[in-house]
């Protein structure tokens, strides 16, 4: 195993550490405190430990010039295992660097959290509460959380909840259509990729884009996928809602269902709840249609395959009519972004959903857009198109570091 080196600059500084913590893998990003006020300066680390619980598992470490640092084979039992690894390794790295806090993402923070917040007791037994909400991503991340509180319990650590950015939706874009009292209990909608959305708004001003002025949409299309509307930089509608299984089919997740489906599945066809969530969650989507892969590129790679065929026409099909939908929120268009897995790279549903769009203003210069250039858009375009990736990493380590800049602040003046 080779260690990362940092430069002296950096040497002298704090790292924050950033968790994305999932059923049964790990992924990270180290960065410096100082560096997670730039987007221009590059992590210290990046990379995962895959396969936790197996006699498989796998530890690879990109460091900041991109070479690998380390890639090896592991055995972790648990994320308490996982997690003490990637700790000691952060340590081993630099004798002259000090981890001095750990930013989590958090797929589901409740109606409550609407910032970034100093992770207590009290929270995550909150946190623990919604896992019915989010029951793919909220117990990977609790399960982080815990390693982390019980191999350094005085380690600063905070939660950032993809939630957060869609707090102030209005009233009308948070309602169901059931009961009130059910609103009022918090079966609402929430909107997540919030973190994806918060980075683009931020990269857009660091552009000179008026975000204040513009009407944008944001595609985040993944193995999770969803698009949100802009006004004000802020989140007006999105396609999420309450559960991460809304709006756009996904890798595995089916987007919009007629809920009369599932009482039919149950009432006829004897499907239980957890055989309904399992359904939902992990076999429907691109996985699901295609009878294939969740993955986009093995599906456009099949083309000979009609249910491999029909997937893609699916997932392109309702993302225009949901992007076309959002513009009606917004009253018209003045900007597109697409990013995510899928947005930020695969030129080909960028066209396919941008086809027949021209109505709304969009047009895409082909070649700009096969060459993966940032704006994909025609110069006549009356609405700027644009394709890049987001950073969610990066916007945790920033709100880490103001949280952490706020607390010594406060130190000092009541000290």
């Amino acid at each position: 195993m080779s260690h990362v080196t940092v430069d002296e600059k950096t040497s002298t500084q704090q790292t924050i550490l950033v968790i994305n913590s999932g059923s049964s893998s790990v992924k990270f990003a180290l960065f410096s405190s100082e560096a997670s006020r730039e987007i221009s300066r590059p992590r210290l680390w990046s990379g995962a430990i895959e396969r936790i619980g197996l006699n498989n598992g796998h530890f690879h470490v990109v460091d900041a010039e991109g070479a690998m640092a380390i890639d090896k084979a592991v055995v972790v039992d648990d994320h308490n295992a996982a997690l003490r690894l990637l700790l000691t390794s952060v340590e081993q790295h630099s004798s002259v660097t000090s981890l001095a806090a750990v930013g989590h993402r958090v797929v589901h923070g409740g109606p409550d959290c609407d910032c970034p917040a100093v992770l207590s007791t009290g929270l995550e037994k909150r946190l623990h509460q919604l896992i019915p909400l989010a029951p793919l991503h909220q117990p990977g991340s609790l399960a982080g959380i815990e390693a982390i509180r019980n191999i350094q319990p005085d380690l600063l650590q905070v939660a950032c909840f993809d939630t957060s950015f869609h707090h102030a939706l209005p009233k009308l874009a948070k309602l169901t259509g059931l009961p009130h009292k059910y609103f009022a209990e918090g079966v609402r909608r929430y909107g997540f990729h919030g973190l994806s959305y918060e980075y683009v708004v931020y990269a857009l001003k660091r552009n000179g884009v008026d975000v204040e002025r513009e009407r944008i949409v944001v595609a985040h299309l993944g193995n999770g996928a969803s698009m949100c509307a802009l006004m004000n930089g802020k989140s007006v509608d999105t396609t999420m809602g309450f559960s991460t299984l809304a709006g756009l089919p996904m890798g595995t997740r089916c987007g919009d269902l007629d809920p009369g489906v599932l009482l039919y599945l149950m009432a006829e066809k004897g499907l239980t709840l957890s055989h309904i969530e399992h359904l939902l969650y992990e076999e429907s989507g691109l996985l699901g249609m295609s009878g294939l892969s969740r993955n986009m590129e093995d599906l456009l790679a099949r083309p000979a395959l009609q249910s491999a065929v029909e997937a893609v026409d699916y997932y392109v099909y309702q993302a225009r009519r949901q992007l076309a939908g959002l513009t009606a929120t917004l009253g018209g268009l003045d900007r597109l972004i697409f990013t995510g897995g899928i947005g930020a790279n695969s030129s080909v549903i960028r066209s396919r959903i941008c086809a027949g769009l021209e109505y709304l203003g969009i047009t895409v210069d082909s070649k700009r857009n096969e060459a993966g250039e940032p704006r994909i858009s025609t110069d006549n375009s009356q609405v700027a198109v644009e394709a890049f990736e987001t950073d969610e990493e990066f916007m945790i380590a920033k709100h880490v570091h103001q949280l952490m800049t706020a607390r010594t602040e406060a130190q000092e003046k009541f000290s």
